[in-house]
């Protein structure tokens, strides 16, 4: 679509604040197991997330599909500003702690110290990476989202429905930002209302060093990213 969705950051925060409040109030004293919570969680922010995603791309983003560019750009980062104050409203502006659902013993691998958690989120990452790959070069889906982002109007030529097609993008879009909100949550044990705004400038770093549209060197330069922080930092 050409489009850099602003707002995607959001649906980040929105899917960590769901898991938030389903582990708080849903299990609070309870003996479920951790990794349990986590699916449920997991299983109760991913369907607002789409549906959240996909209310913005019929009532905010369709309009516009064939506006000047400028107008999707300000649409998505007032739809940053609504859902943050949204989320300020129903969650309130102070952070909630996420509890430590996993074990915290360390794990040595080679020279470094990586904790439960964060062996589960290179897990998850690395195998949606590759989930996402499959889908897009090898699927009929992915051919027609190849096929739109190519040339929306000859591909409806040929049979593909256009808004149906971006809908699903949304929609897988929107279900990786859930789960990626619950494993930010999990990893730093807080959430805010204002949480999802670094990574999803991040991200839109990550896609512009990679090449918009490149979802395997949006990969490489979100880790070059990584990397250039941590070098930052250290």
């Amino acid at each position: 679509l050409q489009l850099i969705n602003f707002a995607h950051g959001e649906v980040l925060m929105i899917g960590a604040m769901v898991g938030v409040t389903v582990v708080t109030y849903g299990f609070a004293g309870s003996s479920v197991p951790g990794w349990l919570q986590l699916l449920i969680a997991l299983a109760a922010a991913v369907p607002v997330c789409v549906i959240i995603s996909l209310l913005m791309e019929r009532l905010a983003y369709r309009p516009l599909r064939n506006a000047p560019r400028l107008s999707p750009l300000i649409t998505a980062i007032g739809l940053s500003i609504v859902l943050q104050t949204l989320a300020m409203i129903i969650w309130s502006p102070s952070p909630r702690v996420f509890p430590d659902l996993l074990p915290t013993d360390p794990v040595r691998i080679g020279g470094a110290i990586l904790g439960p958690k964060q062996l589960l989120i290179l897990g998850v990452a690395a195998t949606m990476m590759a989930g996402l790959l499959l889908l897009v070069n090898k699927t009929k889906l992915g051919r027609a989202m190849r096929a739109t982002a190519e040339n929306p109007r000859i591909a409806g030529l040929m049979g593909v429905n256009a808004n149906f097609v971006i809908a699903a993008t949304f929609a897988i879009g929107a279900a990786l930002a859930a789960v990626a909100g619950l494993l930010v949550a999990l990893n730093y044990n807080i959430t805010h209302f204002s949480m999802g705004f670094i990574p999803g400038l991040k991200a839109f770093t990550a896609a512009v060093l990679g090449g918009i549209g490149n979802i395997a060197g949006a990969m490489l330069g979100g880790l070059l990213l990584g990397i250039i922080e941590s070098l930052g930092a250290g």
